[in-house]
């Protein structure tokens, strides 16, 4: 029987631009336990707000000048609020980071990012900004930030765990939203069981696992949303951790020709 064990990280500073992300994690950890540390094949799990504001992918409002249809959405009846507070400003910064508009409806912007991801206004909102004028957007690219982070962990440590940065994405046909995985490194993103059997030998058709979603959602159990503590250590997911950084999270994304809501 598996175990698997998750534990929020405490003791991190406030995030800056600039500020090297791997040595805050250590410097915590050693805070915590001293005669331990990090293990090959543990998991460092970091809300990726922690990421964005050290490689200073933060906006200003006070630098926004917003468009034509910026105003023009802003103003629409708004059913539910998104966390935006509708001002035109912050719908041209979700805009500015939207490859496409899927959905806009009352007030709700469902955009697919430059990244691939379809989330609510494109993963842009000002929660845990250090105001509300400053609005913080996703990596420019997660996986590679990912694979940064585990470098200068292997560096500083000897040791290469896996790295997870997340957000949290809503559902569909669900409430509430789940965090999921963005970007990678040093994990296999799904487990493919298509072709192999069940317990009672039926061969399974469909089943493909989404590991690190599954692993981003547990790791957001283990810290609560105020807490201040964006990283998450988790462990017992060995059998899943790569040598190589592996593909990332770009392995997750289904492509456009796949996706049946188009």
């Amino acid at each position: 029987m598996a175990s698997l064990s998750a534990r929020a990280i405490s003791g991190m500073p406030e995030v800056r631009a600039g500020d090297d992300l791997a040595a805050l994690i250590v410097a915590a950890l050693a805070a915590e336990q001293p005669a331990g540390g990090l293990r090959d094949g543990d998991l460092v799990a970091i809300a990726h707000k922690a990421v964005s504001k050290a490689e200073g992918a933060v906006v200003s409002l006070a630098d926004v000048n917003p468009g034509e249809r910026a105003r023009e959405l802003a103003a629409e009846p708004v059913a539910a609020s998104d966390g935006q507070g509708r001002d035109p400003r912050a719908v041209q910064v979700v805009l500015d980071e939207s490859e496409e508009i899927v959905r806009a409806e009352r007030g709700v912007l469902v955009c697919r990012t430059r990244h691939g991801f379809v989330c609510a206004n494109a993963g842009v909102d000002a929660s845990n900004s250090a105001s509300p004028e400053l609005l913080i957007l996703l990596p420019r690219d997660p996986d590679q930030s990912a694979r940064r982070i585990r470098a200068r962990l292997r560096e500083l440590t000897g040791a290469s765990p896996a790295v997870l940065i997340s957000d949290s994405f809503g559902r569909a046909w669900r409430h509430g939203q789940l965090d999921v995985a963005i970007g990678l490194a040093g994990i296999q993103p799904l487990e493919d069981w298509r072709g192999r059997t069940d317990a009672a030998g039926r061969e399974l058709q469909a089943t493909w696992l989404a590991v690190t979603d599954a692993a981003a959602a547990t790791a957001d159990l283990a810290r609560a949303k105020d807490s201040g503590e964006p990283v998450v250590l988790i462990e017992g997911l060995e059998r899943f951790a790569t040598v190589p950084d592996g593909p990332g999270a770009a392995a997750l994304v289904r492509p456009l020709q796949e996706d049946l809501f188009r």
